[in-house]
């Protein structure tokens, strides 16, 4: 197993709010763990919000008591959810942070992947990129009823409003997909900053080219910035079937 993560300010913003956390080694009963966290919140507040967010899911799942990869992730993103909205609501500077959410755990060659927000997770190979998790957006539920199409939905006005986040819901619901992973497939968690500057193809066609992990993960922040760079960038690319340990 290989894997590579990296989180890069962009062009435009002040502070970077992306949080990308990953590990090869076991944490509590998941044999890995991969999460990307887009924070949301003025000052400093979606940088804490992402981070808090990571920290109390591993937290979480260090303790876990649940067998089901699932029911681990979703109980810990849950606890987030609680203690970030409670951090919140007794400081006033941080007021309405949140964050998005998307984790994946890669156990033999089923994928479990947990989200909340508009940040994605991808499978990749040398025929296709699908996007494995669903935006919970604005725009994204424009586009399922309808309304507009994939390709208005990229350059909506509106297409940064999500409709879900961690730490500003009392009843977080959480979204979870099981995959089963080819051989050749690779797998890909990022944040908006990257999506928005990049189309599935160009994302698809880096992922897939010559080089390490590291330097295709660092190509893909390279070309999101060349693009605009717009807004923070989180990319995590992991290849499950690799026999080197890259970090």
């Amino acid at each position: 197993m290989k894997a590579y993560a990296i989180t890069d300010i962009g062009r435009k913003r002040s502070l970077n709010q992306d949080y990308a956390y990953m590990t090869l080694e076991p944490v509590g009963k998941l044999p890995n763990l991969f999460i990307v966290a887009d924070g949301m919140g003025g000052h400093n507040g979606g940088g804490y919000a992402s981070r808090m967010a990571v920290e109390t899911i591993l937290s979480e799942v260090m303790e876990a008591k649940e067998e089901d990869i699932s029911d681990i992730l979703v109980r810990a993103i849950r606890c987030a959810n609680d203690t970030i909205k409670k951090t919140a609501n007794e400081d006033e500077r941080l007021f309405g942070m949140g964050t998005t959410v998307v984790a994946a755990v890669c156990k033999g060659n089923t994928l479990t992947v947990a989200n909340v927000g508009d940040s994605r997770l991808y499978i990749t190979n040398d025929r296709e990129i699908r996007q494995i998790t669903q935006d919970h957006s604005l725009v994204e539920e424009m586009v399922r009823f309808g309304g507009i199409s994939k390709e208005q939905a990229r350059k909506h006005p509106d297409k940064n409003i999500i409709t879900r986040a961690v730490g500003v819901e009392d009843d977080l619901k959480v979204d979870c997909f099981l995959t089963v992973l080819e051989q050749k497939d690779k797998v890909l968690l990022c944040s908006d900053g990257l999506t928005n500057m990049l189309e599935d193809e160009q994302i698809r066609q880096m992922a897939e080219s010559e080089g390490s992990v590291e330097q295709r993960v660092c190509a893909l922040v390279a070309a999101a910035n060349d693009n605009g760079g717009k807004d923070n960038i989180a990319v995590i690319i992991l290849e499950p079937f690799s026999d080197e340990v890259s970090r």
